[in-house]
């Protein structure tokens, strides 16, 4: 890589870092970049997933404070997303590279609505659940743990919006404010993120240079984005995740 390119995907990786921590989606920063820069698809992908691992780390780590009183719930939460993350991986390696094309922007679509209209959607399912006299579910049920492993599984195979899907699912099942769900979501990041890398560390090709530019430049934009991003509002939050996801989405449709 010339100067120049080691400069881009660095400055990519601060800001996949930053957007990571507060919404998701980091990787549709870094991928073009990392493929701007002569990498083979699936090379950038893998590089891309190691590379990101400390933006991840240190994006829930600055959100710390939100995460108390959730142990329980990031652990059984956390036990789907690394056996998920782990046959995403699987299937990055196994599947033909445009197996989810047409899948991924109808899973980042309605995630999107589902983030859109999250308190009215959570209003309802709680009205429903008073009305046939159900208990809640503290850690969001089968539903949500079942919904969160698949979602793992597509994070693990590309991870582009997979903290948009993870917050769509978490808001609207469990009752927690959005900053705490934002919090979950940088851990099981983390988690998949890590999982995945481990197992293309033996498994895949990866291109040394550019996992440690992304990774020098997420660490720091993770922590970063953290700081700034536990200030906003859940109204800001919100409208800041319709916004990249809506981005997101796009980039996805044109590729």
């Amino acid at each position: 890589m010339t100067p120049e390119i080691m400069a881009a995907v660095f400055a990519a990786g601060v800001g996949a870092g930053a957007v990571n921590s507060v919404v998701g989606s980091g990787t549709l920063i870094t991928f073009p970049v990392l493929l701007a820069a002569g990498l083979p698809p699936v090379t950038a992908t893998v590089s891309n997933a190691l590379g990101l691992i400390p933006g991840s780390v240190s994006g829930a780590i600055g959100y710390r404070e939100e995460l108390r009183g959730q142990r329980r719930r990031v652990l059984k939460l956390g036990a789907g997303a690394l056996a998920g993350g782990l046959a995403g991986a699987t299937l990055l390696l196994a599947l033909p590279a445009d197996a989810f094309e047409t899948i991924v922007p109808v899973l980042v679509g309605l995630a999107l609505v589902l983030v859109a209209f999250q308190p009215r959607l959570s209003a309802l399912v709680r009205r429903r659940r008073e009305r046939s006299g159900g208990a809640a579910h503290r850690d969001g049920g089968p539903l949500l743990s079942v919904g969160m492993t698949l979602a793992s599984v597509y994070g693990g195979y590309f991870a582009a919006a997979q903290g948009i899907i993870y917050l769509s699912l978490m808001g609207m099942l469990l009752d927690e404010p959005l900053q705490r769900l934002n919090a979950v979501k940088n851990v099981l990041a983390a988690v998949v993120n890590s999982v995945a890398a481990l197992f293309f560390l033996f498994a895949a090709d990866f291109d040394w240079t550019a996992v440690v530019l992304v990774a020098a430049g997420s660490g720091l934009g993770g922590y970063l984005g953290a700081k700034v991003g536990r200030r906003f509002s859940p109204v800001v939050l919100r409208s800041l995740v319709v916004a990249i996801g809506t981005v997101a989405l796009v980039q996805l449709l044109l590729r």
